[in-house]
Formats: structure tokens, C-alpha cells, sequence
């Protein structure tokens, strides 16, 4: 329903607050049916907030969770005084890296983004510590195996060189944890900076750093 963070709501139910069918339920995994079950939350009926997608230039820096055990500064900061309902991120994007984060208050369409099967293809662009040949892109696109999972970049082509770095734009078809970070890394490339510059059709495009703006309904459509 949008109305808190899947942690809150676990906090919630095991401090007693959640009623269902006018009991005290503290399992957070106890299952309802939605529209059939009544819901209390401190004895009031919760509403759901009206759908929103919105888009953050993610600074370098920042932690994508709603709060980190470890005091770090968390991509909230850049959403605070904005006067949004409650968003949860859709997807990742490590503290080191940079560029397009969603967010909404739709758990369902955040499901649909973030399905490896049917979600939309993640662009980036990375800046490495060596200039690529033709072997380093096609393993890239071959991929390796590592702890179990089989890393690729469905896209990897070189963007522009210097005289020691490079910058490539690599797509990938699913997001999996640091996932440009271990491919190169096993090629003995290290990353300088990795910055997502899209998402399927959506772009990055001058959105200045740490800032966001709401998606239109034409762009939550197309993703």
C-alpha cells in the first residue's frame, strides 16, 4: 500500500500496533488477504498513497537503504524537505557508484523493474584503469563464472580513450550485487568511477547531482 518501508512494517507488527481482523498479529510474515482482511495500524484503517515513481541523480558517496546501522549518509538526504510520501529505492546502486536511482511507493511496478526476466536493461558508463581491446570487450559479453553466478554484460563497448584510462558503457540485462565491479575485477580491471546513465528508455540526461524530479506518467508506462 505504500504506506511505510517493508523494515517499518516489521517493526511495527512486532511492537503490537498491527491489528488484524481486530487482533494483535505480531509475525509480520502472517498471511492476508488484501481487500477481504481489515488492517489496523495504532487502531486506524490505513490509505494508500496515490502511486509515485521519481528519479535521483545519486551522488558518490551516499547508501541506498532507508537507514544504515553504520551512520552512513543514505541516498534520504537528497529527498528530505521535498514533501514526498514515503519511497522506497527500486534497485541499488553501491555507496561508490553514481547516476540514475528510482524510487516509488508501488511495490508491485518496483517488482516489475527490478525482475531480472522482464525488467528493463541498466546502462553505464565506466570509467576503468586501462584501455580495453577488442579480448576485453567480447569476455565481457561472454562473462565468467564467479561464486556461483554467471556475470556477463549483455553490452560492452568501449566510449572513449585516454593515454591510460578508458571509459566503456556496458549494459546489463539484470542487476545482481556489484555486478560491473566482480565482472571486471576478473578480468583485472579496476573501476575508477561507474556512473548508470539509464534505465530501458529512461535517461539520466542533465538531471544535476542530487537532485530528483517525478517521472511522467509517459515514462512509468514505458518502463
Amino acid at each position: 500500500m505504500g504506506v511505510g518501508s517493508r523494515t517499518q512494517a516489521a517493526r511495527w507488527v512486532s511492537e503490537g500496533r498491527v491489528q488484524v481482523n481486530g487482533k494483535v498479529i505480531r509475525d509480520a510474515e502472517f498471511p492476508i488477504t488484501q481487500g477481504r482482511d481489515r488492517i489496523l495500524i495504532d487502531g486506524r484503517e490505513p490509505v494508500a498513497s496515490a502511486p509515485i515513481a521519481v528519479m535521483l541523480n545519486k551522488p558518490r558517496g551516499l547508501v541506498t537503504t532507508t537507514s544504515d546501522d553504520q551512520g552512513r549518509d543514505t541516498v534520504y538526504q537528497c529527498l528530505e524537505g521535498s514533501g514526498l510520501p514515503w519511497l522506497a529505492p527500486v534497485g541499488r546502486l553501491d555507496k561508490a557508484s553514481e547516476g540514475l536511482l528510482l524510487f516509488s511507493n508501488d511495490p508491485a511496478w518496483a517488482a516489475r523493474i527490478t525482475n531480472p526476466a522482464s525488467g528493463p536493461d541498466k546502462t553505464y558508463h565506466v570509467q576503468i584503469d586501462r584501455l580495453p581491446d577488442a579480448k576485453l570487450l567480447a569476455d565481457l559479453q561472454h562473462g565468467i563464472a564467479i561464486d556461483g553466478d554467471h556475470l556477463a554484460a549483455k553490452i560492452a563497448r568501449s566510449l572513449r580513450t585516454g593515454e591510460k584510462h578508458a571509459w566503456l558503457e556496458i549494459v546489463l540485462e539484470e542487476g545482481r550485487n556489484r555486478q560491473i565491479r566482480r565482472l571486471l575485477s576478473a578480468f583485472d580491471v579496476s573501476v575508477l568511477r561507474l556512473v548508470r546513465v539509464a534505465v530501458g528508455t529512461l535517461l539520466l540526461g542533465d538531471l544535476p547531482k542530487g537532485r530528483w524530479r517525478p517521472l511522467t506518467k509517459q515514462e512509468i508506462d514505458s518502463l
